[in-house]
């Protein structure tokens, strides 16, 4: 499997009862395949993969892969921090349909190096889909470093990974891995751009729940080397990536989600978008049916 250009990591979306909502799911990937994203994210960080039950995960699964259709490939979270769960899951998302499971390093445990590549190369070897290891050391308390990805990228069943770390001199360290079996994906939103043009095959978004089409567009551009013409486009995604960090993920984007009439809340221990940013996600709604209207 050859990942690059923009992918989504999608948001799970909830009715006002706070079941799920396949309907406002069904729109909001319906929106992903003609903005031209290139692959989605179920039940990553961003889709609040912790408050799930086994078959809510299922569901919206199941549901994703219908939706898509074979046109994108369906990308699922199913990193856990322990490596027996981690196997389990990914057979169970291989079991429904997903094409590749995007696995983050185990949260609060703090493997070693070398328990990180043991840990990858038994989820690679034995759950049964291509491995994109994930790398967010602000929520997981574990930063894999360049050197442990070395080890691993050379696994046949390990053929990707999402870097949510933008420093410079860790993707400078990152861009030697890269290889047609081995794509490197920018999980940073304010410094993907910078990555692909670098040499990242792509990135992991959060703000392309709103934006699909400028994503994809900004990703065509950098990976076509059109620096000036991407960095234009991007800064003019200055204002909403700035907001999609005034409160933790996905609280933000949800709150944008919803103005564009799809979904509503979260789950707790997570609360809705504080009254104090409600004008600035007025504000962001505004600018992101300006960007897409401007692309169609």
């Amino acid at each position: 499997m050859q990942l690059s250009g923009s992918i989504t990591a999608l948001a799970t979306l909830f009715t006002a009862a706070g079941e799920l909502d396949f309907d406002a799911w069904a729109r909001l990937i319906d929106a992903q395949l003609a903005g031209g994203t290139s692959a989605i994210v179920v039940a990553g960080s961003t889709g609040e993969a912790a408050a799930l039950g086994d078959e809510e995960y299922v569901a919206l699964l199941r549901a994703a892969v219908a939706r898509v259709a074979g046109r994108i490939p369906v990308l699922a979270g199913t990193g856990l921090s322990n490596t027996a769960k981690t196997i389990a899951q990914t057979r169970l998302a291989r079991d429904h349909g997903a094409n590749a499971a995007l696995v983050v390093t185990p949260p609060y445990v703090r493997p070693t190096p070398d328990g990180l590549v043991a840990h990858y190369t038994a989820v690679a070897e034995q759950g049964g889909l291509p491995v994109v290891l994930y790398n967010v050391p602000g929520r997981t308390g574990c930063d894999m470093q360049p050197e442990t990805v070395a080890r691993l990228c050379r696994h046949p069943n390990i053929v990707g990974l999402k870097e949510a770390r933008g420093d410079e001199a860790r993707w400078n360290a990152l861009y030697p891995l890269a290889g047609p079996d081995f794509a490197l994906l920018s999980g940073d939103d304010p410094t993907f751009v910078r990555a692909v043009l670098g040499g990242a095959a792509g990135v992991i978004s959060v703000a392309s729940n709103v934006v699909p089409r400028t994503f994809a567009r900004l990703c065509a551009l950098a990976r076509a080397g059109q620096a000036d013409a991407a960095r234009a486009l991007d800064a003019r995604l200055a204002a909403l990536n700035d907001f999609l960090g005034v409160e933790p993920n996905p609280i933000p984007v949800k709150a944008v989600l919803a103005r564009q009439g799809i979904g509503h809340g979260l789950r707790l221990p997570l609360l809705p978008l504080s009254a104090a940013h409600a004008r600035a996600a007025d504000a962001m709604a505004a600018l992101c049916q300006q960007l897409e209207s401007e692309l169609k």
